[in-house]
């Protein structure tokens, strides 16, 4: 029996309520699942989490598959990326809604230095060329990877890289590491 035939009856034995089939899909499937986890979450702990999650779904949803649309590994990898896809997005909203209401801190730490940190660094920002401060802004503030930045300001990839880059120069040259409390 090849692998696939094995994860298409395994799946069709948990639609049917088999919790030992579901750990056969686990033992076959679980590793590779767990690893696209990580690559896009960036978390093992998280990642993990979201695994057990992904598994939950699996019991639930095992009778949705149909085998003439893919193999059982790639309706797993869907369902995987799907979910951790949306922990990202979810994650995003937070810290947006987080700095726009309180613009002043961009970091989980607070406190006055961080705070007084936070306004050096957005003054230094304000006064940088528009092209790299846009840039910058959509970066650290509302957590845009540069892909998704390209897409909003409708500019290449290597335009939104080159204008991180000079801003991120430019912002070292004028703020003073001693200023902020850092190390050089």
């Amino acid at each position: 029996m090849s692998d696939d035939s094995r994860g298409v009856d395994a799946l069709r034995r948990v639609a049917r309520g088999d919790r030992e089939a579901l750990a056969v899909l686990y033992d076959e499937h679980g590793d590779m699942v767990y690893g696209v986890l990580v690559s896009i979450l960036r978390q093992p702990a998280e990642a993990q989490d979201l695994l057990h999650d992904v598994f939950v779904e699996v019991l639930e949803r095992a009778g949705d598959y149909d085998p003439r649309r893919g193999s059982v590994r790639g309706w797993l990898l869907v369902r995987a990326r799907s979910r951790a896809l949306d922990r990202v997005r979810s994650a995003r909203v937070r810290h947006e809604r987080l700095t726009d209401a309180h613009p002043e801190r961009t970091s989980p730490a607070s406190g006055p230095d961080v705070t007084l940190d936070g306004v050096r660094v957005r003054e230094r920002l304000a006064e940088l060329d528009p092209g790299p401060r846009e840039v910058l802004e959509l970066a650290y503030f509302r957590g845009l990877s540069t892909s998704e930045i390209a897409t909003e300001l409708s500019i290449p990839h290597g335009t939104v890289k080159s204008r991180a880059a000079a801003g991120l120069r430019a912002l070292r040259a004028e703020l003073d590491p001693a200023t902020l409390g850092g190390e050089p």
